[in-house]
């Protein structure tokens, strides 16, 4: 399927070519807790950043790259750590998904060095 999403201004536009998802993961760790991000992971092929420019941010391993909306603030799709070959989109941001309507995992990203291999798999192309 075709999905199409973005920030909440339109800066920052993407494109997915996946398969619904079947569940989301919400994570604890600092950064996903204070922006209740749902997550959507995928291979990176399955990914097109259509147009705008992002602010990156970087922290702890500065591995993972999260990209925000300079205008309005918001991070609709990042590089994770966790999963190098792919991309966490919000899933909040994704037209044409309704997220209420998914299960959430949770994941345990306060404890993220002993929990990210039960993810890893998430961004394999299926």
């Amino acid at each position: 399927m075709r999905y199409e999403g973005a920030c909440h201004c339109g800066a920052l536009q993407f494109r997915l070519t996946t398969r619904p998802p079947h569940s989301l993961l919400r994570c604890n760790c600092s950064i996903c807790e204070l922006e209740d991000y749902l997550h959507w992971i995928m291979p990176l092929s399955h990914f097109e950043w259509v147009s705008g420019e992002a602010s990156i941010y970087c922290f702890g391993s500065r591995v993972a790259r999260h990209t925000f909306c300079p205008t309005c603030g918001i991070k609709p799709f990042y590089f994770p750590r966790s999963n190098p070959d792919g991309v966490s989109v919000n899933a909040r941001c994704v037209r044409g998904i309704d997220w209420r309507e998914l299960p959430v995992d949770l994941f345990d990203g306060q404890h993220w060095e002993k929990n990210a291999l039960t993810i890893t798999h998430l961004s394999f192309d299926r």
